[in-house]
């Protein structure tokens, strides 16, 4: 496993205390994993640069970059370049569940937005983070100085997943706080009925803004490795259940695919990225669809 593969294991992301170090060691692993693959052409250097096409004004071309590349380049304004980015937490309880992976879904989620949330400000994007439960509970506004960044990684160090929650009243609210067209990045198990929730994701699409639907799973809930008799606890109120896992594994797991199919198919048709996650695959997945997704925005 090379040093950037590394950086982007959950596992080894569990080690490091600190967000701030986290979200450094991610990113910095996937810029250098992306540099030596195919998709080197997504360029974070040269992120306020788009590539010539005929009928561009010659005197955008810049030239310093045409000597290092031998490529034509159009230096592009700032309206042009910035993509307002919202990074959206699931604050219920059911995230902070783990059965083995070193990192709880919640955990995972902090860590993808913190990285994510550290890699638009580095490309000069304004951010900003919006936490919910029954209803929004934090709402920081977009900014792209790097203070922000410390402002929120703060806020997302020190959360705690708790309680119910209602995920489509909240995106509901959301849609209409957002003012201006956004890229909209949710974080969120969705263990619940997923025809409200695929109506607010339609409000959303409504108002113009653009969709990644991180769909986090812990490993165990995708892939049900439980062997015997085994008691379920509904993590957000006090119901239990007793069952055989082997029966049941089958129904399980057929259950789950048809849940994230019903997922992707209809997201698919409100031009909404729906990425589904488990947590035990590496963080570079989801960082390369915020990449795709702000690729096709220009």
């Amino acid at each position: 496993m090379s040093n950037a593969e590394k950086y982007l294991q959950p596992r080894v992301i569990r080690q490091v205390a600190r967000l701030d170090l986290r979200a450094k060691f991610i990113v910095e692993g996937f810029l250098s994993g992306l540099h030596a693959s195919p998709f080197q052409g997504f360029s974070v250097e040269f992120s306020e640069h788009r590539k010539y096409v005929p009928g561009d004004d010659l005197k955008d071309l810049d030239w310093n970059v045409y000597a290092k590349t031998d490529k034509y380049y159009i230096k592009k304004f700032q309206a042009e370049t910035n993509v307002t980015g919202y990074l959206v937490m699931d604050l219920s309880a059911s995230m902070a569940w783990t059965y083995r992976q070193e990192l709880t879904k919640f955990e995972y989620a902090i860590c993808l937005a913190a990285a994510l949330g550290y890699l638009m400000i580095r490309q000069q994007d304004p951010v900003g983070l919006v936490t919910f439960d029954t209803r929004i509970q934090t709402s920081l506004p977009p900014r792209s100085k790097r203070a922000h960044l410390g402002t929120i990684l703060s806020v997302l160090a020190n959360l705690k997943p708790s309680g119910e929650t209602a995920v489509a009243p909240a995106l509901h609210q959301l849609a209409s706080m957002i003012r201006s067209k956004s890229l909209v990045m949710i974080f969120s198990d969705f263990l619940t009925d997923p025809g409200p929730v695929l109506q607010s994701l339609h409000h959303l699409r409504h108002r113009g803004n653009e969709i990644i639907l991180f769909h986090i799973l812990d490993e165990a809930e995708v892939h049900f490795p439980f062997e015997g008799l085994i008691e379920f606890e509904d993590v957000e109120s006090p119901d239990k259940l007793v069952l055989d896992a082997k029966g049941m594994r089958s129904d399980y797991l057929q259950a789950v695919t048809e849940f994230q199919a019903h997922y992707r198919r209809e997201c698919a048709k409100a031009n909404i990225d729906y990425v589904p996650i488990d947590t035990s695959v590496s963080f570079d997945k989801a960082l390369l669809e915020y990449l795709l997704q702000r690729q096709r925005q220009f």
